[in-house]
């Protein structure tokens, strides 16, 4: 009797094992997908960002061609992973820099333009900055 009492100790104890690393291995994996996931959604959406500034610097966004608009519909795709992925910060500094980018205006030499520029610029590091605190929080 003491024996089977022992061998249904050590059967109970091993499962107990095996269910806690199947759901610890389950978890780890699941952090690790949406690690990956925000990462993909902020370097799409910094990536659009980038261009499309690059592209309105020059140019006036209602003078687009279809450059312009693949651009914004980009950052918008990786807008909203962001909206499903992150925290309300990193989702409230994605949303001011895409109303920032909407207002950008082309340069064209003007100083407080370049100012405004250099500030979306500033904007867009503060995101990036919190986006990368979020993902090695993940």
């Amino acid at each position: 009797m003491e024996n089977i009492l022992s061998v249904a100790i050590g059967a109970a104890i091993g499962l107990i094992g095996v269910l806690f690393g199947s759901w610890f291995t389950a978890r780890r994996q699941d952090r690790m997908w949406l690690r990956e996931q925000k990462l993909k959604a902020g370097i799409g959406f910094n990536t659009a960002v980038v261009q499309l500034l690059d592209y309105l610097k020059d140019s006036r966004l209602s003078d687009d061609g279809p450059g312009a608009n693949e651009l914004a519909n980009r950052m918008q795709e990786a807008r909203s992973a962001l909206y499903l992925l992150c925290a309300s910060d990193t989702v409230d500094l994605a949303d001011a820099l895409a109303r920032r980018v909407w207002r950008t205006r082309p340069t064209e030499g003007r100083e407080d333009r370049r100012a405004e520029f250099r500030e979306t610029l500033d904007l867009l590091r503060r995101f990036t900055r919190r986006l990368r605190q979020e993902i090695a929080g993940t």
